[in-house]
């Protein structure tokens, strides 16, 4: 027999990217607790208390509100699927690779779309949809309240009110934006919202928060063919994660405890004070970066804390400060994706790397990177404006 050779361990990283983030000692140590099936009572009370608690960060009562068995990007597919039957008008906005997305998945769901586009880094306003609204009447619009290639916020309570007053359902891209700013689906009127564990919840990828409203639901029970995928049907995981518990799919256990302790951790900060963490390490962020020259992609005033997409300056090789802060600093990074490839960092203070230690190591790290490309500014300067900022 062939000798295999071993899993080699991974390299410590600090995860400054746009996903995953860092991950909290109490969330790795979680992964590691015994498997049980996942219809043991013990893994039943484990999915109340995570369903309980992803209520509390979605702002909502929704009972069908649960995690999909999978990454993010099946939180938006499940969210689109479910609702939207072939012929179905869908409006949706783009500003970003994610609304790009968005538009494609319902696209090939079989959905009529309509494609309201904005500049990368620019957000909506309820005038840019009323008159596509009023012409289309469309059953669903879809938007992504925190686009992670631009780093632009998007502001939601307009739009929600303005879409249900055309009788559409609204769904809400909320992969890094939950746990990271405010999320108020029942305040909102947001009919569907769906988010990923690996972004400011600080778990591992693996899984996709997601809430339903009784609007969508019966949206859902009243379609005339059944949702073309059977794994993301929501009326059949509804006697999963309802009262019946009734055998869907064997759920991944040990992702499920890595949510449930993030979450815990999530609730033992308190909700608030995990947004103001995310704001403050933010601001001390962008000061540093202004200090040394460096601006936002995303409209002033319409900037993710949790994601910073800044631009890359004039003459600085972009891959190569990227290749050094992974390879000497041991930092990850993002770069830019579509229109903004090559032009912009995207710099990710998700969850547990939300700490003033990485901001601090990261300025360090840039500064001298960018001295060496002969980019010029006063050494040490961004180190002192966030230290500043701090203060």
């Amino acid at each position: 027999m062939t000798e295999l050779p071993p899993l080699v361990n991974p390299p410590v990283r600090t995860l400054m990217g746009p996903g995953p983030s860092d991950i909290h000692p109490r969330v790795l140590a979680a992964l590691a607790r015994p498997t049980v099936g996942h219809l043991d009572p013990y893994y039943l009370q484990l999915m109340d208390g995570l369903q309980g608690m992803l209520r509390s960060v979605f702002h909502t009562r929704n009972r069908m509100t649960f995690a999909v068995s999978a990454t993010g990007s099946a939180g938006m597919e499940a969210a689109v699927v479910n609702l939207v039957e072939p012929g179905d008008a869908m409006v949706v906005c783009v500003n970003g690779v994610f609304g790009e997305r968005m538009a494609d998945v319902a696209a090939r769901a079989g959905a009529a779309v309509t494609r309201i586009d904005k500049p990368w880094g620019d957000v909506f306003e309820p005038d840019d949809l009323k008159p596509v609204l009023e012409r289309t009447r469309p059953k669903v619009v879809g938007i992504v309240m925190a686009e992670t290639s631009t780093g632009a916020w998007q502001p939601i309570e307009e739009i929600a009110r303005l879409t249900r007053a055309h009788d559409g359902l609204l769904v809400v891209d909320t992969v890094t934006a939950l746990g990271g700013i405010p999320v108020d689906v029942d305040g909102w009127g947001i009919d569907v919202a769906y988010a990923g564990s690996q972004k400011c919840l600080g778990c591992p990828p693996g899984l996709a928060p997601i809430t339903f409203n009784e609007r969508a639901l019966q949206a859902v029970n009243a379609r005339k063919k059944k949702v073309q995928s059977w794994y993301l049907d929501v009326s059949l995981l509804a006697s999963y994660w309802g009262q019946e518990r009734v055998y869907h799919h064997t759920g991944p256990i040990n992702m499920s405890y890595a949510l449930h302790e993030s979450l815990r951790i999530v609730h033992e900060e308190g909700l608030d004070a995990c947004h103001a963490r995310h704001m403050r390490h933010h601001r001390a962020l962008k000061a540093g970066l202004a200090a040394i020259g460096i601006g936002y992609a995303a409209r002033e005033g319409h900037q993710l804390p949790m994601l910073n997409a800044v631009r890359v300056p004039d003459g600085v090789d972009d891959a190569r400060v990227r290749r050094g802060l992974l390879e000497r600093f041991g930092i990850e990074i993002g770069g830019g994706l579509g229109a903004f490839k090559g032009k912009v960092w995207r710099v990710g203070l998700m969850g547990y790397t939300a700490r003033a230690a990485n901001v601090l190591l990261f300025l360090g790290a840039l500064e001298q990177l960018l001295r060496e490309q002969a980019y010029a500014f006063a050494p040490g300067s961004s180190i002192a404006a966030a230290n500043d900022a701090y203060l």
